[in-house]
């Protein structure tokens, strides 16, 4: 009779909760995306057809990529800073692996209006969990076009590709999977670095329910990455910065760097003739 009681003392706080945060919160989103991957998939390619694969082109071998994730804008405060230092000589291009905003429209245009001029500094931007709920894939989609694509710098002496996955549904589906593999091994033999930008991440401190991504396609993701010498998978989602080596692949989660989090941080790549360093940046 006690758990009884218990149970149904849960059931008006979580209605009371439930609408009081109606217009905070997509709790049909956070169990599952409201956007299918496989639509997105499409719309993804239509627009990849007529908007071809950035080749960015620099004056040296070294370079910096800038890559943040899980800003959750609305507040700015840490975002401002963000481009602040992505707006410096030494920084190639900004990367943004999901959970940009919440999916309300209003987030969007807060997020974009403060974006520069993509011809003084490049920047691309995936899909996480967050950008789908509130319909936000509408709002992505008109604002950036393909949230499945890649993009390559160039150096005087190689080229590195970079390859940026959508995972806002918890998976990257059978036609994003498949594209993946085709362009691995139609393409990846052409560039000297590899690496993939992805929202949810692969390995878990910090359990969550929302759109965790199935275990069968992580193992397949897993031996693509070892058989094509990926050298590093970056994510998000989690909040939490994390590192974990599987083969020759690092797998490195980032912390959020939305303002309310007090660990704040984003990471500054450094692509060197040695390979690869990182150095995260607290906020």
């Amino acid at each position: 009779m006690e758990i009884l009681n218990k149970k149904l003392l849960i059931l008006p706080i979580f209605l009371c909760l439930l609408t009081s945060c109606i217009g905070e919160l997509d709790f049909t989103g956070f169990i599952r995306s409201t956007d299918r991957i496989e639509d997105r998939y499409e719309k993804s390619m239509k627009w990849n057809e007529t908007n071809p694969f950035k080749v960015i082109d620099v004056l040296q071998d070294n370079y910096q990529l800038l890559i943040s994730s899980d800003l959750h804008i609305g507040k700015t405060k840490n975002y401002e800073l963000f481009l602040e230092r992505g707006l410096k000589p030494d920084i190639t291009a900004m990367v943004f692996i999901g959970d940009i905003v919440t999916g309300k429209e209003e987030d969007y245009d807060s997020f974009n209006d403060l974006l520069p001029d993509f011809n003084i500094k490049p920047y691309f931007a995936i899909t996480g969990n967050h950008e789908l709920y509130f319909d936000g894939w509408k709002h992505f989609y008109r604002l950036f076009g393909s949230s499945i694509f890649y993009f390559s710098v160039k150096t005087p002496n190689e080229e590195d590709l970079y390859i940026c996955l959508d995972s806002g549904s918890g998976t990257l589906g059978k036609s994003q999977m498949k594209w993946l593999k085709n362009l691995l091994e139609s393409e990846r033999n052409k560039y000297n670095n590899c690496v993939v930008f992805t929202h949810d991440n692969f390995f878990r401190d910090r359990n969550t329910e929302s759109t965790n991504p199935p275990v069968n396609e992580l193992l397949i993701l897993v031996d693509l990455f070892e058989q094509y010498k990926v050298n590093m998978v970056i994510m998000g989602h989690d909040h939490k910065r994390a590192f974990n080596q599987l083969g020759n692949t690092e797998y490195i989660i980032l912390d959020a760097l939305r303002t309310d989090n007090p660990n704040a941080s984003y990471m500054i790549l450094k692509r060197t003739n040695l390979g690869y360093k990182h150095e995260f940046v607290k906020i």
